[in-house]
C-alpha cells in the first residue's frame, strides 16, 4: 500500500463547507445585508458574529426576532439562501478555497464527509456546481441533528455514518464554533483561517490547502506515534 495514504491508518476526513471548501462567507454577509435592507433592518457590525458557524434558524430569529413562527423563520431563510445561490453561481469557480480540489484528489481513497450547519440546498448546490460531489461519501447538515454546532452531535453523526470513531477523524473548520464542536466530539482539528484568525483549540492552523505546514502535519498523522 502506498505510503502517505490516510487509509493506511484508518483515518477519515471531515470538512465544514463555508470557509473551508468555498470562501463564501463574504458573499453571505453581502447577501444578508441586501436581504435585511429590504426589510428595513440594519444589523450594523454585528452581522458576522451572528452568522459564522450557526444554523439559519438561529440567525433569522436573532435578526428578525424570537417571536417569529417556524413558517416565517423558514421563509426568510429560504428567500435569503435562494438569493445567495443566485449571486454565488457566477462566482463559485473563483471562490473555492485554494488547494481544496488538489487536496481532495490527493486523498481520494479516504472516507470523507461534508459536515455543515449550512442549508441542505446550499450544500448540494456547492458540491454539484463545483464538481466536488464525488469526493464525499456522506453529507451531514445541521438539520439532521437536534443540536447544531458548537454541540458535537453533527460530528458524532458524521463519524458514525463513515464507520469511524471520532478520534479517527480529522476535521477541517474555519470558525471557533466549529472547532469547539469537533473538539467536543473528540476529533483532531485543523483550522482554516479564511474567516477567523484565533483558534486556540485547533491542533493546526492553515491559511488554505496550499499551506506547506499542512503536508508535514498530515504526514505525522499518517505515520502515527
Amino acid at each position: 500500500m502506498e505510503r502517505g495514504n490516510v487509509q493506511d491508518v484508518g483515518l477519515a476526513l471531515l470538512f465544514d463547507l463555508d470557509g473551508v471548501i468555498v470562501d463564501s462567507n463574504p458573499v453571505h454577509v453581502l447577501v444578508w445585508k441586501e436581504y435585511l435592507a429590504k426589510h428595513g433592518i440594519d444589523p450594523g457590525g454585528a452581522l458576522p458574529s451572528l452568522m459564522y458557524g450557526r444554523r439559519n434558524d438561529e440567525i433569522v430569529r436573532d435578526l428578525f426576532g424570537s417571536h417569529l413562527c417556524a413558517a416565517e423563520v423558514q421563509r426568510h431563510g429560504a428567500e435569503k439562501e435562494a438569493l445567495y445561490r443566485k449571486v454565488m453561481r457566477g462566482q463559485l469557480g473563483r471562490r473555492l478555497v485554494p488547494g481544496i480540489r488538489d487536496f481532495l484528489q490527493r486523498h481520494r481513497q479516504v472516507p470523507k464527509a461534508l459536515v455543515t450547519n449550512a442549508e441542505p440546498a446550499n450544500a448540494e448546490f456547492i458540491l454539484n456546481e463545483s464538481g466536488l460531489r464525488e469526493y464525499f461519501a456522506v453529507v451531514v447538515d445541521g438539520h439532521k441533528v437536534e443540536r447544531p454546532k458548537p454541540a458535537p452531535d453533527i460530528y458524532l453523526l458524521a463519524a458514525r455514518l463513515l464507520g469511524k470513531q471520532p478520534a479517527e477523524c480529522i476535521v477541517f473548520e474555519d470558525s471557533a464554533t466549529g472547532v469547539r464542536a469537533a473538539r467536543a466530539a473528540g476529533a483532531r482539528v485543523v483550522a482554516v483561517a479564511t474567516t477567523e484568525s484565533s483558534f486556540p483549540d485547533a491542533e493546526l492552523v492553515i491559511r488554505d490547502f496550499t499551506d506547506p505546514a499542512l503536508a508535514g502535519w498530515m504526514e505525522r498523522q499518517l505515520t502515527g506515534p
